[in-house]
């Protein structure tokens, strides 16, 4: 007998003796929605067949689909029978006693947290009143003490609301409000677990340091998507594909508003001028408001009178492209944080990096020019394919017809006689053992 078998054999003989009246009666009991009310030996019984997760059971259905029906994969007997009779109950009202009391301590905690929350604030308040001179650091004693204490209130606030099933499960169905603190702690810690450490481990692996920046540490989820298909960091795409700008998925870890700048580059540009690899900036976007309830940012509405999101284009989309030969290239999308309070002049960028100045920018310079702080980074790479000549043909992009090809070198060594077994089977005779030698006479 199969396991399915064993399971299914006492329901099926439980639903056959259903037709009796006392079966009928502790099937009612059983069906019957929760209340805080005792149940009464009287009460009307219901002729309704018994509902696990959602689907009834009729006593005509055969042992193989009440296996199906009650197979692992739809959970416990005590799970289904709880969510076919409490569907109509709230999350924090279950009617599960441990579930109940474990809420209370849960509860009290959150006073207590709340109650320093309030001390803590109030201490705020007293120190900001207060005149500097009186104290012993005078002005930056003050702020920092402020600081210290803002810090600790953010905490507090965090630890209010940590264990609280009903924000776990907000944050888990992605309705979480991030503009409380609650919610930006639990998406850094989820983004540290697992996709900061990919990005850092690119970073590291394409030589991101130093040769674009000499150091770096991503602070904000950058993850980006290309006609609506996500993309992993250092993916191979196809020309056709990046033929239009990227749409990112951001998220700020950090309260508040700030204007950021957004960088597409290329550092693989081959120069053969000079024998080495040149960048080439092939988006440019600045002064786009950003803050923690905000997600996705497409590229190709950036500066456009339709799009939201604000900001301005200085320098447009330029398609990702690498000439036939080359070794592939790597497209670094960089965010860069902008100072408080101050936005860039987005005709000056214009002439420094549009046009002829594409193929003269750095990040490390326009970084240090307009004192910009890198915080978020993904990339993808780019290679030769069969849509690769077309683009470049559409966007009028020149070198379409130049093929890099490997340069070899003669040695430089003099030629040395053969000797030993190497001379004696240069002949003719031999020549089937010519494959495993490396001088061989050619005839």
């Amino acid at each position: 007998m199969s396991r399915s078998q064993q399971v299914t054999r006492p329901i099926v003989r439980s639903l056959q003796q259903g037709r009796t009246a006392a079966t009928c009666q502790s099937r009612s009991i059983a069906a019957r929605q929760f209340s805080s009310t005792t149940s009464r030996k009287d009460e009307a019984t219901t002729t309704e067949p018994l509902k696990l997760s959602g689907l009834p059971i009729s006593p005509q259905w055969t042992p193989e689909q009440l296996a199906r029906l009650t197979s692992p994969d739809l959970g416990s007997r005590r799970r289904r029978a709880a969510l076919a009779t409490t569907t109509h109950v709230p999350f924090e009202q279950m009617p599960y006693l441990c579930f109940q009391e474990a809420r209370k301590v849960l509860n009290e905690d959150r006073q207590e947290k709340i109650a320093q929350i309030v001390v803590e604030t109030e201490k705020i308040k007293r120190l900001e009143a207060a005149d500097p001179s009186t104290m012993r650091g005078g002005e930056a004693y003050k702020e920092k003490r402020l600081a210290s204490l803002r810090k600790h209130v953010e905490e507090l606030k965090i630890l209010a609301d940590i264990n609280d099933p009903l924000v776990k499960r907000r944050f888990e169905d992605g309705v979480g409000d991030m503009s409380k603190p609650i919610y930006r702690y639990l998406a850094n810690r989820k983004w540290h677990a697992m996709d900061q450490k990919i990005i850092v481990q690119r970073i590291q692996q394409f030589h991101i340091v130093p040769d674009i920046l000499p150091k770096f540490e991503p602070t904000v989820d950058v993850k980006m998507s290309f006609r609506g298909q996500p993309v992993a960091p250092g993916q191979f795409l196809n020309s056709r594909v990046t033929e239009v700008a990227p749409t990112l998925r951001m998220q700020v870890f950090d309260k508040g508003e700030r204007l950021i700048s957004v960088v597409v580059m290329d550092s693989d540009v081959p120069d053969t001028e000079f024998d080495l690899f040149t960048r080439r900036c092939h988006y440019l976007a600045t002064n786009i408001p950003w803050d923690p309830t905000k997600t996705h940012l497409p590229l190709r509405l950036v500066g456009s009178p339709s799009g939201k999101t604000g900001g301005e284009l200085p320098v447009p989309w330029l398609p990702a492209f690498a000439q036939k030969g080359s070794p592939y290239h790597r497209l670094s999308i960089f965010i860069l944080e902008q100072k408080a309070g101050e936005r860039l002049d987005a005709n000056k960028l214009q002439e420094l990096y549009d046009g002829p100045g594409r193929d003269t920018f750095t990040l490390k310079s326009f970084r240090d020019k307009f004192n910009l702080t890198p915080v978020g980074f993904n990339l993808f790479r780019t290679e030769w394919d069969e849509n690769t000549a077309d683009i470049m043909e559409k966007h009028a992009i020149p070198g379409a017809d130049v093929e890099f090809r490997h340069q070899h070198f003669k040695t430089l060594k003099t030629p040395r006689a053969a000797k030993g077994w190497e001379a004696k089977r240069q002949k003719p005779k031999y020549k089937s053992l010519w494959k495993y030698t490396k001088r061989i006479a050619t005839l």
